[in-house]
């Protein structure tokens, strides 16, 4: 077998499509996927429509972030098929589990310690003009989707190695994160709990995937650990309404 075919055959195995759509603990495992995507990645959706803006038209805005999201779909489909494959080797686990714990790190530091800092939307295609602009824009968001999608691929093989499982809750993630990402906004805003959650839930998957390496081998279920999650995501919400009819009823 090629390395080519190990990496991205799963992907052209309609057994392996067939029983991920025919399977409720799949889409369970999905849904949480999903979840992740839009709550790590609804910031990086601001500077991508950001980037935008330099085009004079709305048609030109629309139609670059049109050739981005399926740009974006290319790009994760490759990138997926690559960590399908890395993530394989225990070296890697260990060092994708400690770059998860950096996340979460910087996250907490950045929260409680200082100013979280903001992403720098460093727009070259001002300068241009025409054509050259808006495909210029174009390969901004490219470049951009590539770098965001690193941490939400590792984050899902982690959780799932079905590359799959991955691919569906990745693009459907990544569908939500720009069709509704003004919303997950206000929903953030509206329950603050759910960024800090998303990132314990990050530090969960990181030790999650330090214990599938050889000298430890222990295998959470993806399924079980699938709704963990959501019953974390659920518990969060919950604690938010009864901190704020507490404060409610204090005031």
């Amino acid at each position: 077998m090629s390395l080519l075919e190990k990496l991205y055959g799963p992907f052209f195995d309609p057994h392996n499509w067939a029983m991920v759509i025919t399977s409720g603990q799949d889409w369970l495992i999905i849904l949480s996927l999903v979840m992740i995507e839009c709550l790590l990645s609804v910031d990086n959706a601001v500077v991508l429509a950001a980037q935008t803006r330099v085009l004079p038209t709305l048609k030109e805005q629309e139609e670059s972030l049109f050739y981005g999201i399926w740009g974006s779909y290319l790009f994760r489909f490759l990138i997926i098929g690559i960590g399908t494959y890395l993530i394989n080797f225990w070296e890697i686990k260990v060092i994708g589990a400690a770059y998860l714990i950096y996340l979460v790190y910087r996250f907490f530091h950045n929260k409680f310690f200082g100013k979280r800092p903001l992403r720098k939307v460093r727009n070259r295609a001002s300068s241009l003009t025409g054509r050259k602009r808006f495909w210029s824009v174009v390969a901004q968001i490219e470049f951009m989707d590539i770098i965001f999608s690193v941490d939400s691929v590792l984050a899902s093989l982690a959780i799932s190695p079905n590359p799959v499982i991955v691919l569906i809750g990745g693009l459907i993630g990544i569908a939500c994160m720009r069709g509704i990402a003004e919303i997950i906004m206000r929903l953030m805003r509206k329950i603050p709990e759910l960024e800090p959650m998303a990132y314990v839930l990050i530090f969960i998957i990181a030790i999650k995937l330090f214990l599938t390496i050889p000298a430890i081998d222990v295998e959470i279920p993806a399924d079980i650990f699938g709704m963990f999650m959501l019953f974390i995501f659920v518990l969060t919400i919950v604690i938010h309404f009864v901190r704020r009819k507490t404060k409610q009823k204090e005031e």
